[in-house]
């Protein structure tokens, strides 16, 4: 067991006459009050352990003192550090901002410090930052995880944790629906009239990237078409001159594409290459993310709650930390799931299908 020294943590200094001289701990406390240092512990960590005339005299003492303990101390005696971590795949990616502002406000009102993690879209780099961070978190909200699924829900038997659109079995998650979304979508093209639509597909390792693609071929067989996908591509904005090339070369008259940043990245490219949108080629997006309603032209997009799903997230989290599950140790928590709805938001790059195919537009001449 740690000595009552151990436990305690530096706020301010003890003094000897007027001089500075070294940290307050709780020792001090204890010689003041009368009692052990282990009792001063209990007073200020788990206070409904000690009566409460002496936690009142331990807590006057420690006010007078100006002792404070620091978190590593207070997670030494109450096993929490306060601290939950969130892990994002591409901090830069204007998709996690209302996330992580959603996610920043529920900890701040609960009392818990957010981490933030960029994994920089690697699942390695993922499972080795939690590893390694693992003694000093509460938990952690994983949002689009790039971990195997046999290495994620091994994660969640180790530390509480809460998924954002990533779906695997007994982890708890908040997903948005987009892939219903994307139905939508497809729906708003065929009533255009277009008949040639192609998907536009994300990074491999994406669990929402192969969700939208098989909604989209669902969407295909109801409408009795054959849809396409070009891709898979990097995420980014800067991936757009490619996505622009890839799909004009498809000669298809629609696009549905992974997420805002390929549809936004287009548009430069499609401008350089003498195509007009959405007079020649329509453009939908995903997430609706900060810009997609002031490019040129307006994008037409999936509308994601993604602020409110940094919330629900963290509120499963807080719940689970509250009332720990009863399963064996070292297994995930029992299975839930919260779906948030997507809409179809339209927008200006989205119109009738051109009569005629396009037959003489600028080839590619280098990145734009």
């Amino acid at each position: 067991m740690a000595s009552a020294e151990q436990h305690a943590a530096p706020a301010t200094a003890a003094t000897d006459g007027g001089r500075r001289t070294r940290p307050v701990t709780i020792t001090d406390i204890a010689r003041v009050t009368g009692v052990v240092p282990s009792t001063v512990s209990r007073a200020l960590n788990k206070p409904g352990r000690v009566n409460a005339v002496t936690r009142e005299r331990i807590q006057a003492a420690a006010r007078e003192l100006n002792y404070v303990p620091n978190s590593q101390a207070r997670a030494l005696i109450s096993g929490r550090t306060g601290t939950i971590a969130v892990v994002v795949s591409d901090v830069t990616n204007p998709f996690y901002f209302g996330l992580i502002r959603g996610t920043q406000q529920r900890l701040k009102a609960a009392g818990y410090a957010q981490l933030l993690i960029d994994t920089e879209d690697s699942g390695e780099h993922e499972a080795e930052m939690l590893q390694k961070m693992r003694r000093s978190l509460d938990g952690a909200i994983l949002a689009a995880s790039r971990l195997p699924e046999r290495a994620l829900t091994a994660l969640a038997g180790e530390i509480p944790l809460v998924t954002v659109n990533r779906n695997v079995p007994r982890v708890q998650s908040v997903v948005i629906d987009t892939p219903t979304g994307i139905g939508l979508a497809v729906e708003h093209l065929v009533g255009l009239g277009h008949r040639d639509i192609v998907y536009v597909a994300g990074p491999e390792n994406s669990w929402s990237n192969h969700a939208r693609w098989r909604a989209v071929r669902a969407a295909a067989q109801r409408y009795g078409q054959r849809f396409r996908h070009v891709g898979p591509f990097p995420r980014g904005r800067r991936s757009g001159s490619a996505v622009a090339d890839a799909v004009l070369a498809s000669g298809a008259t629609a696009c549905v594409c992974f997420n805002d940043l390929f549809a936004i990245g287009m548009l430069p490219r499609l401008r350089q290459r003498g195509v007009r949108v959405p007079e020649d080629l329509s453009v939908v997006g995903c997430d609706d993310i900060f810009g997609a309603d002031f490019c040129h032209p307006p994008l037409t997009t999936l509308t994601a709650p993604i602020e409110q799903a940094g919330e629900v997230a963290v509120a499963m989290l807080l719940a689970r930390l509250e009332q720990p599950v009863t399963e064996h140790p070292g297994t995930a928590p029992s299975r839930r799931a919260v779906l948030l709805p997507a809409t179809l938001t339209v927008r200006e790059s989205t119109g009738p299908a051109p009569t005629t195919r396009l037959s003489a537009v600028r080839p590619p001449a280098g990145p734009s």
